[in-house]
């Protein structure tokens, strides 16, 4: 960091707090924020997070949404609600609208996907950091279709036996991903995404990838 990266940061004052399970990717991103907003702290884990976020008090908090122990939402929903809580912006691989409607619920102001610019997303936590809403328009869309009507969501019996992970992967192998490309994407080993795809066939009582794309098809998963 140059001499005027303390002075700059001290007259932005944007702290923010990042939570994120995969290491990775996790320290790219507090690299690239880390230039131009001083990082309160991080965790790995939704226990350590909601702990971290309390004892450091950061003005925004990046949560990925898919992580052990409830994800991000339930970071979201454990502090959203507290005096002097920051705001929060989801991150995810997935652009799913149960994902994204899941976050928003819990009290997120934002949701933005992994493959997001660095530029945008520093601009993003600045949007959201004013009070700003920011979304995508793909995803803005899922949103207010979510929040125009007072129809409670329906749920699906077979969809609900799938782990968080499990609906990820699902996804990508229903647009076509290779099981290399999948574990690229997930910041996974190819397998442990042959084990989450055994797991879907069977929970689903499928037999191969061709009946589990049709599957997700007919749901509009893809």
């Amino acid at each position: 960091m140059t001499g005027d990266g303390p002075e700059r940061m001290d007259a932005e004052a944007i702290r923010v707090f990042l939570v994120d399970d995969h290491q990775l990717f996790l320290s790219g991103v507090r690299t690239e924020l880390g230039r131009e907003f001083e990082v309160a702290g991080e965790a790995s884990d939704v226990p350590s997070a909601i702990v971290g976020i309390r004892a450091t008090a950061p003005d925004v908090v990046l949560v990925d949404v898919h992580m052990p122990d409830g994800g991000g939402a339930r970071v979201i929903r454990e502090v959203a609600g507290e005096p002097g809580a920051p705001r929060f912006l989801a991150l995810s691989v997935s652009d799913a609208a149960e994902d994204v409607i899941e976050v928003i619920r819990a009290g997120a102001r934002g949701y933005v996907t992994k493959s997001i610019a660095p530029d945008d997303l520093a601009d993003a936590v600045r949007r959201v950091h004013e009070g700003d809403a920011v979304f995508g328009p793909r995803l803005a869309g899922f949103v207010l279709d979510a929040f125009s009507s007072d129809a409670p969501p329906k749920g699906d019996p077979e969809l609900d036996q799938l782990t968080a992970r499990e609906r990820e992967v699902l996804r990508l192998i229903a647009r076509g991903y290779a099981y290399k490309e999948i574990a690229k994407e997930l910041f996974i080993s190819v397998k442990t995404v042959e084990t989450h795809v055994s797991a879907v066939l069977r929970k689903l009582q499928l037999s191969n990838r061709s009946e589990l794309t049709r599957w997700a098809t007919e749901r509009r998963l893809v």
